[in-house]
């Protein structure tokens, strides 16, 4: 049987570098309260260990990474990985694939970011020809462009957004037709004010908006080059949803609205390295 996607999920960081005891602890209670998915970044380290601890941690809750960063992996050790966990867990994981960002990989190794849609395709022929290929059904793309989407629409199940914006997801269906997986990662912060959410939520940004992946697509959208610099509010607005609970409702309303099967939440507290567990549980008594 084909995975189901749809609902609310949570994307966390700490779910991946957080305590591994508390990582499993924490996702236990996700599924509880009604979390379908969660989702895990991967810039280095022990990726599928890390999956591998939330699945033994869950029962029926998709565990996705968000994403496989591609540079860090062969194809061949990922479609094992992919296998032992399925073969051990059941069809609970989604691979999702990306191509990163040139600052990030070439300043290890320099000039090693090359042609980006080619190294997806590339990477998406060696699951293919593994000796246990990762299924089209258990893997999507972190798709910002028109051709990264288009790889995706015949490619992979569908795509995973990261940083985006409703208008964003509305564009990826769009590229995608119906029956393709549109999953977007939304942030969000719960608090009382524009100041607190800003004081937050825009150092946080601004180290997302100097990967040019991520600042040309914002471009394509219609937002200016100044609203990229200066994080404007018009900017910080689209892409973090902040304010109570049903300010966030309104945002993943908007996704689905657009298009989206499922949206998962990230969400930023003052703390980066706690796991935001009241948080969590505020945002599942009202949405879920």
């Amino acid at each position: 049987m084909t995975m189901e996607l749809s609902g609310i999920g949570v994307w966390s960081q700490q779910l991946r570098y957080g305590d591994a005891a508390q990582a499993a602890e924490a996702a236990a209670e996700l599924e509880e309260l009604g979390y379908s998915a969660l989702w895990v970044p991967d810039v280095g380290g022990p990726v599928f260990d890390a999956v591998g601890n939330l699945l033994a941690a869950t029962r029926r809750a998709v565990v996705a990474t968000g994403i496989l960063n591609l540079w860090m992996h062969t194809p061949e050790d990922a479609a094992s990985a992919h296998a032992a966990l399925t073969a051990e867990h059941g069809d609970r994981f989604l691979m999702g694939i990306g191509v990163s960002h040139a600052p990030l990989i070439d300043h290890k190794e320099a000039g090693r970011y090359r042609r980006p849609l080619s190294a997806m395709a590339a990477f998406l022929d060696g699951l293919d020809a593994a000796k246990q290929p990762v299924p089209v059904e258990s893997r999507v793309l972190a798709a910002l462009g028109p051709k990264m989407l288009a790889l995706a629409s015949e490619r992979a199940r569908g795509v995973h957004p990261y940083l985006v914006t409703p208008d964003h997801t509305r564009k990826a269906r769009e590229a995608l037709g119906e029956g393709a997986l549109v999953l977007p990662e939304q942030t969000v912060i719960l608090c009382g004010s524009r100041d607190e959410a800003r004081e937050i939520g825009v150092p946080w940004l601004r180290s997302y908006l100097s990967l040019p992946n991520y600042a040309n697509n914002l471009l394509r959208l219609g937002f200016s080059a100044q609203d990229v610099e200066s994080v404007s509010e018009s900017l910080f607005d689209a892409l973090i949803a902040w304010g109570d609970e049903e300010a966030i409702r309104s945002r993943v309303d908007e996704h689905r609205a657009a298009g989206a099967d499922h949206v998962c939440l990230q969400v930023l507290t003052a703390d980066s390295n706690a796991f935001p567990r009241e948080e969590w549980r505020r945002i599942a008594a009202a949405l879920l």
